[in-house]
């Protein structure tokens, strides 16, 4: 498959991922990179390569999508700088240690954790669980530690950390709406150590296709920052229309179906 005929299936891809995303209000690297393990395959993409090729692929397009998302909140004034900053700290180290170890992990074993976390991350959705609201500060020292380890696990899965870090938020007295734009601050130092770090660990990697960065595919990573900004506010829209309840439930439980299907693969 040619650059243009990859581009146009990744523009579409994006279209959708940013429908998705805005819809249920999750962060787009949870659905990008089970879309993309698909796709890939569908290329012929080895087997030995395509989960790193995902994971690194969405971290690159989270560093840009965040961008838009970071500006949003702040003008909110929902972005708590000062807990953003000792994690920042932390999810720097973790996340590059984090692409450090997918890079290391043999295809069959990254995809069976990322199959694991699909799941995992559907039932929460599904059930709605989120831990009670706490009412104490955590010290600088907690939040390095704690962005260090959100930081390791979502760059080993290709996700901007808002499935963790806004649960760990709320644990600890911050308001919903903060949270939410504290995290989303959080997924650009993720996203940055993490897409970097795959470019290191990828580069010159057997298998890859043409026109990668080490573990970052060109193609897919243009295509979908082109698209799932627009359509991430479109979803947006829709999710103002529709049922939302029996929305998410049927795309957990779609996420679930797609979460075994690797673990099944691999």
């Amino acid at each position: 498959m040619g650059f243009l005929e990859a581009f146009a299936l990744y523009l579409a891809l994006g279209a959708a991922a940013g429908t998705l995303a805005g819809l249920f209000g999750i962060g787009g690297g949870l659905i990008i990179v089970p879309v993309l393990l698909v796709a890939l395959e569908i290329q012929g993409v080895s087997a030995a390569v395509s989960a790193h090729l995902a994971v690194g692929t969405s971290l690159a397009t989270v560093v840009f999508t965040s961008l838009s998302s970071i500006q949003t909140h702040h003008s909110k004034r929902a972005v708590r700088w000062d807990l953003f900053r000792p994690m920042a700290v932390g999810i720097l180290v973790g996340a590059a240690l984090g692409a450090t170890t997918a890079g290391a992990l043999s295809g069959e074993m990254l995809q069976r954790i990322i199959g694991v976390f699909v799941v995992l991350a559907a039932i929460k959705m599904a059930s709605g669980w989120s831990p009670k609201a706490g009412e104490r500060l955590p010290h600088r020292a907690e939040l390095g530690g704690v962005g260090g380890g959100i930081g390791w696990l979502s760059a080993i899965v290709g996700i901007g950390g808002g499935t963790l870090t806004v649960p760990y938020l709320t644990w600890v007295g911050t308001r919903m709406q903060q949270a939410v734009g504290t995290s989303a601050a959080c997924g650009f130092p993720i996203a940055v150590s993490g897409a970097l770090t795959n470019v290191v660990v990828g580069w010159g990697r057997a298998g890859l296709p043409d026109y990668s960065a080490g573990f970052i595919y060109g193609p897919a990573a243009l295509g979908i920052v082109i698209m799932s900004v627009p359509f991430a506010r479109l979803g947006a829209l829709l999710a103002h229309r529709l049922n939302e309840l029996v929305l998410k439930r049927l795309f957990a439980l779609l996420l679930i179906v797609i979460g075994i299907r690797f673990l099944l693969n691999a």
